[in-house]
């Protein structure tokens, strides 16, 4: 099969699109035929080498944490797939033409949407909805603040804060914030503007999906006792502030990633895709992704 090999750390140009060995099914496992993978940030911090400390790698290796495409083959013990199922799946090893995963990682796809759409979703709607659902935890009005809100993480954040009620704060950079007010919520902020922070109301949680700079300027409005969620690592001096703090990261959940496909098709949870790419074109599409930082860019097979 043709994939996208990462031979080792750097720039875009330690990518080549080569043949590589085709994945076996497994016992428990689906064979699936890509029609789509979407590019992450975790994608180019991995290949610069950013996740050295977190993540063990051998070269040559592939990247791409989700696709969607066609079941070509189960495994056995495998029930509810069949050969022919549009499926979408948080997996490893995504740019490439054949995907092996365990069923566990993978949701059918509604008929009505396209399956370019749904390679968009797993990483950043698991991740956004892990973040509110699972480490935040807001209760009903209490006041959240996501921050990189017009990222796909942070709109998948923002989707689940308001399904458990919650009043909602966009904090994004001064230049997006006309565009972060069509996000339907109570309130937006440009966090790299001191004065409209200062702004801000009393925050019982933060939801971080940037980190850096951005989370710090707000960590000052939390609460005594507020909760700091990140998906990018504890923020330096959220604990000094006493507030509870819970990093992560995204993990498998197929019957969650089933009731966002489902969102997304009625339209209730959007995630914009701005380019597509040719799998041969992946050098230019990480680049394009790494550069803007929000866009949604997919290589399509």
């Amino acid at each position: 099969m043709k994939a996208v090999v990462l031979k080792g750390y750097g720039d875009v140009d330690v990518l080549a699109v080569q043949d590589m060995p085709e994945p076996k099914v497994g016992p428990g496992e689906l064979k699936v035929r890509v029609t789509a993978a979407s590019i992450n940030p975790v994608d180019w911090k991995i290949r610069r080498g950013d996740m050295k400390g977190r993540m063990d790698l051998k070269f040559p290796a592939i990247l791409g944490r989700d696709v969607a495409g066609e079941v070509v083959e189960v495994g056995t013990g495998v029930e509810a797939f069949e050969p022919g199922d549009r499926v979408m799946g948080l997996v490893n090893a995504g740019y490439a033409e054949t995907v092996v995963a365990p069923t566990e990682c993978w949701a059918k796809v509604p008929d009505n949407l396209d399956l370019k759409d749904a390679a968009a979703l797993p990483l950043v709607t698991l991740t956004g909805t892990q973040l509110i659902e699972e480490h935040v935890r807001p209760s009903q009005g209490d006041t959240v603040l996501v921050t990189g809100a017009l990222g796909a993480v942070g709109r998948s954040a923002i989707f689940a804060a308001r399904a458990r009620g919650a009043h909602i704060w966009a904090g994004v950079r001064k230049k997006q914030v006309d565009e972060a007010r069509t996000l339907g919520v109570d309130g937006v902020v440009a966090l790299d503007d001191p004065k409209d922070v200062a702004k801000l109301p009393t925050l019982d949680a933060v939801a971080d999906t940037v980190g850096g700079e951005a989370v710090a300027a707000v960590l000052g409005k939390v609460k005594h006792g507020g909760t700091v969620g990140s998906v990018v690592g504890e923020p330096k001096g959220a604990k000094e502030k006493w507030l509870v703090v819970r990093s992560f990261m995204a993990h498998p959940d197929a019957h969650r990633l089933s009731q966002l496909a489902e969102s997304a098709a009625k339209g209730d949870l959007v995630i914009p895709i701005s380019r597509t790419f040719k799998l041969d074109d992946a050098r230019e599409a990480q680049k394009v992704a790494e550069q803007s930082g929000v866009v949604k860019v997919l290589l399509v097979n």
